[in-house]
Order: structure tokens, then C-alpha cells, then sequence
């Protein structure tokens, strides 16, 4: 372990927009951006005693679609880091505990039974069960951090942790399909076969309504026009639906 708990749980400041992060990237700007020729092969999990306690709770409480986004998104999101900013370091199964729980404020248990905003329920929920099962505070922390903020895809301003700034990119790239072309097509085909879709935008595109539905004040709205009514066109739900380059795997 590294002697320096903020390099190594993730917690480096790094530029929260994307598009000034990617400004004149020696790889990933221009038309034809550097798509290293991985598979999910080359992308083993992390594995530990915590992870498979955290996988065990995932599995039980998202259905099918979720728990496989989210282990899509470590993928994605640890090719991304390889391919474009090989000088990032973090813990691995930090990110991989992040990406497992970014979401688990969708689970049936929590987003009906709290006002909270399912990133913000997810949050707690993910500190206090690393936490319960041994996991050390700084990478509670910065696992809460990545999943509290992981859709603030409109504050331009500032930076965000290195782990929640990947996570942003991965989740946006599955659920959008934006900045797909900074990974290989193969990549992509191969994860889908591993971690199968299923359906997941209409899915992931139906949870976003209902939850706007139960809490029209959610943190999920700041997608939406303001004063926002729920039951009506929702701009985010319509983004997810309209992923084309993930449509082919749905």
C-alpha cells in the first residue's frame, strides 16, 4: 500500500469537466483518438475478501441489468485509465467497490423508502457497509465521494477525485455512449458478452422516470428543464434511450 492514503484510495484532484481534461489530449483528442485493442480479458476484477462480501450484497439487492453495469463500468472506466492517462494511480479494488455500489441507491429497498436522491442514499449505504465489513475509512470515503457526486455531469467548475472523475466517464459511456471512441469496438463487444445489457437503457431509462416520479426534487431533475414536472419528457430518460452505440447490444 502506498504511505500516501490520498494517492492510493483515489482522492488526487483532478479537473471535474471532462472537456478541460481532454483539451488537447495527446490520445484522446482530434478524430481518430488512440483505441488500444483490449478485451474484458485483459480486465480481471479485483479480488479480496471485501469484494466478494460487497459483490454478495449487490447481487442480492439490484436485479440483473444494474449489477452488470456496474461491473461494466470498472472495465470501461479501467481501460479508459490505461489507455489515456497511464500515469494514474489509485487502488483497483477501490474503484471496483465504487463502480459496484455507484448505483445501489436504484435497489427496490432504498429508493421507494427514503427522499433522499438515489445517488445520495447509495452513498451512505455504500460507507456504512464497507465500513461494517472491515473496509478501511479512507476507502469508504472515497468510495462514497465517487458515488455522491458520480452525476454532476453539469458543474464545469473545480475538480473531482480521480476515482469519482473515472467513474463519471465509465457510467456516462455505458449509459450514453459518450466518448465510446476513446475504447476499442472489441471492448466493448467483449464486456457486452460478459456483462450482458439486457436491456438496459429502457431499464436504466424507466428507473430515472421513477424516481422523478416519487421525488420530483432529486438530484437525477438537474437534467431536466426547470420546474420540471414529473410524468412529463424527461431529457435524461430520452438520452439513455437514445444510445445508439450501445442500441446494437441492448
Amino acid at each position: 500500500m502506498s504511505s500516501d492514503p490520498v494517492k492510493f484510495y483515489g482522492f488526487t484532484a483532478v479537473p471535474r469537466d471532462p472537456d478541460v481534461l481532454f483539451k488537447d489530449h495527446p490520445t484522446a483528442s482530434g478524430p481518430t483518438p488512440k483505441q488500444d485493442h483490449f478485451t474484458v480479458a485483459d480486465f480481471p476484477l479485483p479480488d479480496s475478501g471485501l469484494v466478494r462480501q460487497v459483490q454478495a450484497f449487490v447481487k442480492a439487492e439490484l436485479d440483473e441489468q444494474t449489477y452488470n453495469h456496474s461491473h461494466r463500468v470498472y472495465v470501461y472506466g479501467t481501460a479508459l485509465v490505461r489507455t489515456h492517462f497511464p500515469g494514474w494511480e489509485y487502488d483497483s479494488e477501490t474503484y471496483l467497490l465504487a463502480c459496484l455500489l455507484h448505483d445501489i441507491g436504484t435497489a427496490e429497498r432504498f429508493l421507494a423508502t427514503t427522499k433522499m436522491s438515489f445517488e445520495f442514499k447509495g452513498a451512505i449505504v455504500a460507507r456504512d457497509l464497507i465500513l461494517s465489513r472491515g473496509g478501511p475509512e479512507d476507502q469508504a470515503d472515497s468510495v462514497c465521494d465517487a458515488i455522491v457526486r458520480h452525476q454532476d455531469i453539469f458543474v464545469k467548475g473545480g475538480n473531482i477525485t480521480m476515482v469519482g472523475q473515472v467513474l463519471q466517464l465509465a457510467t456516462i459511456l455505458d449509459n450514453v455512449g459518450i466518448r465510446a471512441n476513446l475504447i476499442h469496438p472489441e471492448l466493448i463487444r467483449t464486456t457486452v458478452a460478459a456483462y450482458p445489457r439486457n436491456g438496459w437503457s429502457e431499464h436504466f431509462a424507466g428507473v430515472v422516470e421513477k424516481e422523478l416520479r416519487l421525488k420530483p426534487w432529486c438530484h437525477s431533475s438537474t437534467f431536466e428543464v426547470p420546474n420540471y414536472v414529473p410524468g412529463g419528457p424527461s431529457n435524461f430518460a430520452t438520452d439513455v434511450r437514445g444510445n445508439d452505440v450501445m442500441r446494437p447490444y441492448d
